[in-house]
C-alpha cells in the first residue's frame, strides 16, 4: 500500500506541473469542465449567445437580458470503477483492473488536492462499494484504500446497472469519471442520460490479449465473469481477425458515441504509459472549458 501511494504521488505531481506548463499560468483546476453555476443578469450585448436569454426577466418589458454564471466553487468528483471479473486480464500488476484502480488513486489524489468533494462507486453487476464525497486527504486515502482491499462479490457486469445506480445516487451535477472496458451491451440509453445530467469523462481500458491471440490451435477458454470453458481454433485467421474487428468496432462506436454526447473519451493499453493520455486528457477540457 505504501508504495502505490508513493508511485501514485509521483504521477500526480508530475501531471500537475506538466498541465500547469502546458496553461501558462491559466490553469486552475486538472478537472475544469463545464461545471457552472447562476450568478446573474445583465443586459443583452451584441454576440452574446441567444441560448443564454432569460426570457422570463427580459419578458417583464425593460430590455433583453441573459444570464452570467461563475465555475462553481465547490465541486464534486465521483469515481465509477468497474470491478467485474473482465477487468482481471493482463500481464501480473498489469491488468485492467490494476490499471483502473491506479488511475483512480491518481485522480482522487489530484480531486483532493484542489479541495474538491470526491466520491466512489464501485460495481459489478451490482453495488459493491459507495463512498459520499467528501473533501481531504483522508478522504482520497480512505478511496485508495477502498478499491486496493476490495473483492467483488459477484464476477459479473452490468453497465447498465451501474450507470442506473449513478444517475439515481448522485443528485448534484458532478465530474464522474467512468472506468471501464465497457464489454457489455445495452448500456447506450442510460450512458446518454448520465452525461446530459452531468460532466461525464470515460476511461476505456484495454489489453492486447483480447485482440491479439498467438497461434495456438484448438485451446480451452475460459469466460472470467461466467465461469464457462469454451473450446476455440486460435489458427484461423478468420477467427482471430473476426475478435480484431468486433474489438476495434466497439471501441470506435463508444469514441463516436462519446463525441456526439460532448463526453470526454480516452481509451488505456495496460502496456503503456497512462499518465500521457492523462495529460490529453486534462490539456484538452481546460481549453474546452466555457469562459463567461
Amino acid at each position: 500500500m505504501k508504495e502505490l501511494l508513493k508511485k501514485l504521488r509521483r504521477y500526480e505531481i508530475q501531471i500537475r506541473k506538466a498541465i500547469n506548463s502546458q496553461m501558462q499560468g491559466d490553469f486552475h483546476s486538472i478537472f475544469k469542465g463545464s461545471g457552472l453555476e447562476f450568478d446573474d443578469v445583465r443586459p443583452y450585448q451584441y454576440g452574446d449567445d441567444i441560448r443564454t436569454i432569460d426570457w422570463n426577466v427580459s419578458a417583464k418589458g425593460h430590455g433583453t437580458f441573459v444570464k452570467t454564471f461563475r465555475e462553481e466553487k465547490e465541486q464534486t468528483i465521483f469515481f465509477i470503477l468497474d470491478v467485474s471479473a473482465s477487468q482481471n486480464i493482463g500481464s501480473l500488476g498489469r491488468t485492467k483492473a490494476d490499471i483502473g484502480k491506479e488511475i483512480c488513486g491518481v485522480l482522487a489524489l489530484s480531486g483532493a488536492k484542489e479541495s474538491s468533494q470526491i466520491g466512489l462507486i464501485c460495481y459489478s453487476d451490482e453495488r459493491e462499494k459507495f463512498i459520499t464525497p467528501a473533501k481531504g486527504m483522508a478522504q482520497a486515502y480512505e478511496i485508495v484504500h477502498s478499491i486496493v482491499h476490495l473483492v467483488p462479490k459477484s464476477t459479473r457486469t452490468s453497465l447498465k446497472k451501474m450507470i442506473t445506480f449513478a444517475l439515481n445516487a448522485i443528485k448534484r451535477r458532478s465530474v464522474i469519471v467512468l472506468i471501464s472496458d465497457f464489454i457489455d451491451e445495452g448500456y447506450e440509453h442510460e450512458l446518454k442520460s448520465l452525461a446530459r445530467k452531468h460532466d461525464l469523462v470515460i476511461i476505456q481500458i484495454n489489453d492486447k490479449r483480447e485482440t491479439q491471440l498467438p497461434k495456438l490451435g484448438i485451446i480451452p477458454v475460459r469466460d472470467n465473469e461466467t465461469g464457462k470453458t469454451i473450446w476455440v481454433n486460435t489458427s484461423l485467421g478468420g477467427f482471430r481477425n473476426t475478435i480484431r474487428q468486433h474489438h476495434q468496432q466497439r471501441q470506435e462506436s463508444l469514441a463516436q458515441f462519446s463525441r456526439k454526447h460532448q463526453i470526454n473519451f480516452i481509451h488505456i493499453g495496460t502496456d503503456e504509459d497512462y499518465v500521457p493520455r492523462l495529460l490529453k486528457l486534462f490539456n484538452v477540457r481546460n481549453k474546452t472549458v466555457k469562459r463567461v
